[in-house]
């Protein structure tokens, strides 16, 4: 599978939307990773979701694909934006983000989850398997976003919102 970068290659708004998001994204997962490598149980996952709920709306900005910038389109356009959602299969585009839509998204990753608690408690060399699935977690979350929002954007010919200020 591609990823959005290459998704977005042959158009520079869209390929710098996702450099904006991917910038976003690599710091997060750093901080996702730190949090992983403390061994106090649930720590990581309630810092994962905290995260994912703060990064993901951030992110759907970058492509113009909050709620609120689906209610400024025509409505012609907002129904082709959301069939492109319903295609593409995701349930965190143009939604306010929940815990309950964070938690959803990562059972799809549970398993490195659950690898990543127990790692922990191992010393040191746990602590660092930890914080790398960490942030590969993260990461992994957050690229097949990236990878949503490119496919929403190209199969609704969205034009995007002119960059804001540097985060």
């Amino acid at each position: 599978m591609p990823s959005a970068r290459q998704m977005a290659a042959d158009n520079p708004e869209l390929a710098a939307a996702v450099q904006r998001s991917r910038r976003l994204l690599h710091r997060r997962a750093l901080v996702a990773a730190a949090a992983s490598a403390v061994p106090v149980p649930g720590l990581d996952w309630a810092v994962d979701a905290a995260l994912l709920s703060r990064l993901l709306p951030q992110i759907n900005a970058q492509f113009g694909l909050t709620p609120e910038q689906l209610d400024q389109l025509d409505p012609k356009k907002r129904e082709q934006v959301q069939k492109a959602v319903t295609l593409v299969g995701s349930v965190l585009i143009g939604k306010f983000i929940t815990k309950e839509l964070v938690l959803r998204a990562t059972r799809t990753v549970g398993l490195r989850l659950t690898t990543k608690q127990l790692a922990k408690y191992v010393p040191l060399a746990g602590q660092a398997v930890a914080a790398t699935v960490g942030y590969a977690t993260l990461r992994y979350l957050g690229e097949q976003h990236l990878r949503d929002c490119v496919q929403v954007v190209q199969q609704a010919q969205l034009r995007l919102p002119a960059p804001a200020g540097r985060s």
